[in-house]
This record gives structure tokens, C-alpha cells and sequence, in this order.
């Protein structure tokens, strides 16, 4: 694959993923919600299609376990798939091509009930449709990350791209929580509102003009003589093989509970103060572009154990001093509040790149030494320890929390994990320590 030589060709591939991470935040945390009128006090007839009921609430709510238990699944068969393609237009373009159309279908049928009622059709129908956006976003999206390890040049390049989506990251979560209320607020039906943000997907069309791939198929001449191709049992065994992998993703999912149950409970954790979370989430998300700045100079200078470190313990420091935030008195609360959103945006940002940038370049490595091309593997091996420590935090941890009235030290809970984590990545290998480290 011909490498990105352009700075600005390599922001704009970082930017390729922003609509498609968009739709799937719409379809997670609003469209599922939208057939069903339980939970909404204002402006329901706007936060659901029809305003009535259009699934069987039990049903539904076990379907939705299913489709995403088995989301979680198809990562593997799905990566080994792109890693593998074998077509004259080689592998990336024509599996983001597969997966983005039948997104964008699955998305759009994903708003048309069968009928107005909460029937067991409708339930199956978007049982369905849920199950087919899904896999094809999961195509797509593992495709593009997979290219990570292939279009970059230098690990240098790679602490680049991943920033760059990490902060479009930032923007589609902004997107989300501040626009699409405004929009219900107007007057705006929550499917209009889904219809607006479409086009945005279009960002993915950006990789089918900067990936440069001669033809994978056999007999084209164009087959480079190291590529290896291994069938999805040997490429899932290979990533776990990788022992630099490995306690990668030990570090990962101890600091992925602790950035879990801060996204997922900090609501929690302010509800008896009457703050508006607005003010404070904007704290924490809209300094990243810059904070960022600072992480990637550590990056440059120290390597991505020290720059990591630094992210954990200034994040955790921010939740300890949140922790004292109710106690304080009313006027002096908000403020304060949005200061510790501040100190925590700087650990953030580089929560979000280095999930990026470590199983690319990891990927890169392999297959640099062996031949062997299973970089989307990585990804999805990833995504289930990911996913893993995501349930448990916003599952068993956040609920225990709150059934024994300890919601208050939700923010202790999460700086102990990043501290755990901070330990922990002591004992990074250097093929991960040094990851953008400059040379001398």
C-alpha cells in the first residue's frame, strides 16, 4: 500500500471515521432508546418515531443483549475477512465499500417500523436492522483502522493519525450530547434528527481516494512476495502470541473500566447536586485539541510510557479532586467542578490515541518481521477487552455503586484504576515505551 507523504493528507485519513463513529452513536444512544416512550419526561412525542411504544419492551431488551453479544464476536471473522480480501482492487477499498453500503442501509431502515404498534414483527425488524448496522459498521470501521499499519510511514506519523482521530472523537461525542437535544428541543422528531447527521458519513469515502493498493489476487503479478495470508484460527492465535500485545491490553482494560464508569456514572455522581452537566462535560472535552498538544510533546521527547503515565495520573488527580466537589458550598461547586473537567481533559484525549496507535504499530511490527498482514486482528482483539471492561464498568461496578449508596466515590473508584494502570505500565515492553519517541 503506497504510504501517506503529505501532513495534511495524513489529518484528513484521521478524519475519515467522524460520520460513521457519529451514526453508531445515534443509533446506540438514541434510536434503541426512540422505540420505547418509557424514561422521557419532555418532549417525548420528538424523543420517539411515533410516540407510543413499537417494540415488546422483554423482547427487545433481550435481542439487544444478542445483537451486541454477537457484535462483539463477529469482529474476528470480520477482520480475518479484510485482512485477507483478494480482489484486483486490493484488500482495504473494496471491504470498506462492502461494509459501508449495507451500513448505510441497515441505518436508514432502522427508522421505518413494519407497522404502529409494539408487535413482534416490529421487534424482529429492528432486531434485524440493528444487527445489520452493526456488522457492516464493524467492517468498515475495522478495515479503516486496520490501514493504520499500512499507509503510515513512521511511528512518528502513526502518533499523528491517531491523535487526529482522537479528536474527532471528541467532536462526534460533542455532536451528540449538545446538538441532538437542541434539535428534539426544537421541535425536531428524533428521526429527522438522524436524517440530518447522514451525510456526515460521507467522511468514509475520504480512504477510497487515499488508499493506493495494487491487486491481492493470485496470478495479477502484483502480490507482494512477503504477504503471508493465514486463516482466522492461525491470525487470532498470532495476536495472542504477541506478548508485548498482551500486557498491552492488561494495561488497557484496568484504565478502560476506570474511563467507563466515569463516562457512565459521572451523571450519577452529580444528580443530587443540581449542576448542569453541560458546563462540565464541555470542560473536560473541549480543551482536548490542546491539551493533546501537551501529550504529544511528552510523546516526542519521553516515548508513550512516559506520555501514557502522565495521562493517567494527571486524570486520576482530576477525580480525586472531583470526589470533593458535593461538599462544597453551592456557589463555589460549578466552578470548581469545571476545573477538575479541565485537569482531567488532559489525560482524555490520549486515553482515545493510544488505542490507535499502539495495535497499529504492534501490527506494523509483525508484519515487518514475519510477512504475516492481520493488523485488523489486533483491532478486533482489542475491541473485545475493550468491550469487556466497558460492561463491567458501566454493568456490575456502576450498579453495585448505587444499590449500596456508594455512588459518592464513583470518582475515587475511577482514579484507583488509573492508578492500577499507572503501575502497571511501568512494565511496558519498549516496543510500546518508545512508540514516537525522537531520535537522537
Amino acid at each position: 500500500m503506497q504510504k501517506l507523504d503529505k501532513r495534511w493528507k495524513i489529518i484528513l485519513y484521521g478524519c475519515s471515521g467522524l460520520g460513521v463513529n457519529m451514526l453508531n452513536m445515534i443509533v446506540g444512544s438514541y434510536l434503541c432508546s426512540a422505540l420505547l416512550i418509557g424514561g422521557f419526561d419532555k418532549h417525548v412525542e420528538n424523543w420517539t418515531y411515533l410516540n407510543r411504544d413499537l417494540v415488546v419492551a422483554g423482547i427487545w431488551a433481550t435481542l439487544i443483549l444478542v445483537v451486541k453479544v454477537l457484535d462483539g464476536f463477529i469482529d474476528i471473522p470480520l477482520s480475518n475477512f479484510t485482512d485477507n480480501l483478494r480482489t484486483r482492487w486490493g484488500r482495504r477499498r473494496p471491504a470498506i465499500v462492502m461494509g459501508f453500503i449495507p451500513m448505510v442501509l441497515g441505518y436508514l431502515l432502522f427508522l421505518v417500523p413494519i407497522n404502529n404498534g409494539a408487535t413482534l414483527g416490529n421487534t424482529l425488524w429492528f432486531a434485524a436492522m440493528l444487527g445489520l448496522f452493526y456488522c457492516a459498521y464493524t467492517l468498515t470501521m475495522l478495515t479503516y483502522y486496520a490501514t493504520f499499519a499500512e499507509i503510515i510511514e513512521n511511528d512518528r506519523d502513526r502518533v499523528l493519525l491517531s491523535n487526529t482521530k482522537s479528536i474527532c472523537d471528541v467532536v462526534y461525542y460533542s455532536l451528540s450530547f449538545a446538538l441532538v437535544p437542541v434539535f428534539v428541543s426544537m421541535g425536531v422528531n428524533i428521526r429527522a434528527v438522524a436524517l440530518i447527521f447522514l451525510p456526515l458519513a460521507l467522511t468514509m469515502v475520504i480512504p477510497l481516494f487515499l488508499i493506493k493498493e495494487k491487486s491481492t489476487r493470485p496470478g495479477d503479478g502484483f502480490v507482494p512476495e512477503k504477504a503471508v495470508r493465514v486463516n482466522v484460527f492461525r491470525s487470532f492465535i498470532l495476536s495472542f502470541k504477541n506478548r508485548d500485545f498482551i500486557v498491552w491490553l492488561g494495561i488497557l482494560a484496568v484504565m478502560n473500566i476506570g474511563l467507563q464508569l466515569f463516562l457512565s456514572g459521572i451523571n450519577e455522581f452529580f444528580s443530587t447536586t443540581g449542576l448542569d452537566m453541560t458546563f462540565i462535560m464541555a470542560s473536560a472535552f473541549a480543551p482536548i485539541p490542546f491539551t493533546l498538544m501537551l501529550y504529544n510533546y511528552f510523546v516526542r521527547k519521553k516515548g508513550m510510557k512516559f506520555a501514557y503515565q502522565y495521562a493517567l495520573l494527571i486524570f486520576s488527580v482530576g477525580m480525586l479532586m472531583m470526589f470533593a466537589c458535593p461538599h462544597l458550598p453551592e456557589k463555589l461547586m460549578l466552578p470548581y467542578a469545571m476545573l477538575c473537567g479541565v485537569i482531567t481533559s488532559f489525560g482524555i484525549g490520549s486515553f482515545f490515541s493510544v488505542i490507535y496507535i499502539i495495535p497499529s504499530q504492534l501490527a506494523a511490527d509483525e508484519n515487518a518481521r514475519s510477512g504475516i498482514c492481520a493488523s485488523s486482528m489486533y483491532f478486533a482483539v482489542q475491541g473485545i477487552f475493550e468491550a469487556v471492561a466497558a460492561g463491567f464498568a458501566s454493568g456490575p461496578l456502576l450498579v453495585f455503586l448505587k444499590q449500596h449508596g456508594l455512588i459518592q466515590y464513583t470518582t475515587g473508584v475511577v482514579a484507583l484504576m488509573c492508578m492500577t494502570a499507572f503501575v502497571l505500565a511501568f512494565f511496558m515492553p519498549r516496543s510500546i515505551a518508545t512508540i514516537g519517541k525522537e531520535k537522537k
